[in-house]
């Protein structure tokens, strides 16, 4: 390690290991580079899962390769005679049919043929004459270029002509597709800049220098870049596309965890400028000093973000092999390329307050070391304060609601959301999208019967089949995505089983979304004890303790929870969000409990190393007043970086950013400055047991 360390911060070789990041640099956006993602990923259940075993049995269908869009026409008050024979045409004793509406427009996209014939059936008006709707059967594709391209069309021709009046919206699978594509557009840039921005400020605010601010934007700016590329080319050899919001989540993330570690890299060189003169040196003890730290919190993070491979849904697997690609990426950029390029710039980089060998470290008669010594004087008192905030604020999460619709999932409403809210309110309200039940055609018939027997089912017919097998579908009473809905499918579930040798299964969008919630409530329960455990063990190998180890993730677990109540605070009483997203649960814990003891293990690995020299107590309030001004500053950077995943169209991303937002501040400006210290100087020497630092407390 020693070698390396010389190797990084040599006065030579500091150049040598610029080149060699600048040619890794190179190779990840050039011969490396990922290819763009250019499909609509899927929702990522396992293939056993019954949804998923439905999906997969209608594609041997007639029509299984077909999708639809949806073209809603709706009035404020009944369609006049005018208005239907536009929508409907007329009645042709010839064709024995409608002919000449609304839906002969879209005839060019249809995959359906009749006598030889591209067709699209006619519009379907609702009972009380207030909405149409056309629906157009289109060949199925995933590339989400050509899904825009058509759709965009779509909504051209579906406004030409049409009587003054009419709202014209265009939803269903196709619209959606689009639309969620389309609320990415430039949100990958908007997200860049915006975190570019705010690191930039706020390191100009830590460094008050001109340039040296510089330099950690460009390592981790660069470490971004790299990370997006290769950990697309990882996830690629698992099989796995990472969509718009796990690429957004990754940026933030290296940006967050890069500057944060820069921070204290450049904190604790700093110090040794004072007390070395030659730079190389000062920056290979800043390495021995900051360093383990920053591998501890960075393998803390990759730990627990891997702990996600476990996951049942594929999505979250992305997000676990992503982001820990990223992490890592992040680690080896301020601990290789940024120790380099600090020494071969020089003292000068810190102008115009450049730390002269010699000088006065004022952080022993500073701010956190005032703070530090009156936590000491009444320990009991602040620590009781502590729990009664953390406490406070953790009591919102008894009212949390959990389970967005996917109507609800935008920051604005784009127009298939619109359009199926307004289908909805016209038309039966499963009627949006049939429950699907697939059985063995021999017995579709029976289970036909058992299905209509089924509380909440409004109406059966039998669809497609191919001699084998035989499609079902259900009409639902229920909102789509409702606990109703939910409950219909399980009781459909268990009722369909009576049907021996039926293997009839149930599927759908609605039985979809309720095997993503299920799916959810098995991570949880598999990650989130993986994350507790990891973390608990690294903390044991860093400190080689027990009592620290178990203090600080209290603390870590106290200020989730507390964060998971103001966040719920803020968006039913500022926000309006009516629920939180599936994902949000799991998602803050990794991140505020993997990225909240980052600042407990700066605090206490500084006080270890303080208190071998002075005593428990005395090490606490060195190392707070230490690291207290870099801490702040990092945990505000990263709070402020999180808080960055606002712009991005998707409520769920806005949730996560506002609650991990929230609880690093808490963790930053709560649970590090005062509620460890005042634990420490309670529990005194026994936090490290059972080793001893071999000097006692004063």
């Amino acid at each position: 390690m020693n070698a390396v360390i010389n190797f990084i911060t040599g006065r030579k070789t500091a150049w040598v290991t610029l080149l060699i990041g600048l040619i890794f640099a190179i190779l990840a956006f050039g011969p490396l580079r990922a290819a763009s993602t250019e499909i609509t990923p899927g929702v990522g259940l396992p293939a056993n899962t019954e949804s998923v075993v439905v999906d997969e049995l209608i594609s041997t269908l007639p029509g299984s390769d077909s999708t639809a869009a949806v073209i809603v026409y709706a009035s404020e008050s009944k369609f006049t005679d005018e208005e239907v024979s536009w929508l409907q045409g007329s009645f042709d004793p010839m064709a024995q049919m409608l002919t000449g509406g609304a839906n002969e427009k879209f005839v060019e996209f249809s995959n359906l043929e009749v006598n030889g014939s591209k067709f699209v059936p006619p519009a379907a008006i609702s009972e009380d004459s207030t909405t149409a709707v056309v629906t157009v059967p289109m060949e199925q594709t995933d590339a989400t270029e050509e899904i825009a391209t058509r759709v965009e069309k779509l909504r051209e021709l579906a406004k030409e002509g049409a009587p003054s009046g009419l709202e014209v919206y265009v939803t269903g699978p196709e619209g959606f597709s689009a639309d969620l594509s389309g609320v990415f557009a430039g949100a990958d840039f908007t997200l860049l800049l915006s975190t570019v921005i705010i690191v930039a400020v706020l390191l100009l605010i830590t460094y008050r220098s001109p340039t040296l601010w510089l330099v950690p934007l460009l390592v981790v700016g660069v470490a971004d870049g790299m990370a997006g590329q290769l950990a697309r080319q990882v996830a690629a050899l698992f099989g796995i596309t990472p969509d718009g919001s796990v690429t957004g989540i990754l940026s933030v993330l290296v940006f967050g965890a890069g500057t944060n570690y820069a921070l204290l890299l450049i904190a604790r060189y700093r110090e040794e400028l004072l007390l070395h003169e030659d730079r190389h040196v000062a920056m290979a003890k800043a390495i021995r000093g900051a360093g383990p730290a920053i591998i501890a919190s960075g393998t803390t993070v990759t730990l627990a973000l891997l702990t996600l491979s476990f996951a049942d849904l594929a999505g979250n697997r992305a997000l676990g092999l992503v982001c820990a690609t990223g992490i890592v990426i992040a680690m080896i950029a301020a601990l290789g390329v940024l120790p380099a390029a600090l020494v071969v710039f020089g003292r000068g980089l810190f102008w115009p307050f450049v730390p002269k060998f010699g000088g006065v470290n004022k952080s022993d008669s500073g701010l956190w070391a005032k703070l530090g010594k009156g936590v000491s004087k009444r320990p009991i008192a602040v620590s009781l304060l502590g729990v009664l905030i953390l406490g406070g604020l953790a009591s919102g999460v008894s009212g949390i609601q959990v389970g967005l619709a996917s109507t609800d999932r935008f920051l604005k409403t784009p127009e298939a959301v619109v359009g199926q809210q307004v289908l909805a309110e016209a038309f039966p309200a499963g009627s949006t999208s049939p429950t699907i039940v697939v059985a063995k055609a021999a017995q579709a018939e029976e289970v036909k019967a058992l299905v209509e027997n089924v509380d909440g089912v409004a109406s059966v017919s039998i669809g497609e089949s191919d001699g084998t097998i035989t499609q079902l579908n259900v009409i639902l009473d229920a909102e789509g995505q409702s606990e109703e809905a939910y409950a219909a499918i399980k009781l459909m579930r268990d009722e369909v089983d009576k049907a021996t040798g039926a293997d009839a299964k149930v599927g759908g969008l609605d039985a979809q979304a309720l095997d993503v919630k299920d799916a959810y409530a098995h991570d949880q329960l598999v990650v989130i004890p993986l994350i507790l455990i990891l973390v608990f063990v690294v903390l044991v190998i860093l400190l080689r303790s027990f009592v620290a180890p178990v203090l600080l993730l209290l603390t870590v677990v106290a200020s989730f929870f507390a964060s998971m109540g103001a966040g719920w605070l803020i968006f039913t009483s500022v926000l309006g969000f009516p629920a939180l997203d599936l994902s949000v649960f799991l998602f803050s814990f990794l991140f505020l409990v993997a990225l909240g003891v980052d600042y407990n293990i700066f605090l206490v690995t500084r006080a270890k190393e303080e208190a071998e020299k002075v005593g428990t107590r005395q090490g606490m309030i060195k190392a707070l007043s230490a690291t207290g001004g870099v801490i702040t500053s990092a945990g505000i950077l990263l709070a402020a970086v999180f808080a960055v995943l606002g712009v991005l169209p998707l409520i769920t991303l806005t949730q996560i950013g506002v609650i991990v937002c929230v609880g690093v501040l808490l963790d930053t400006l709560l649970v590090r400055t005062v509620v460890v210290p005042s634990l420490t100087f309670l529990v005194g020497e026994r936090m490290w047991w059972p080793r001893k630092t071999g000097v006692s407390s004063k």
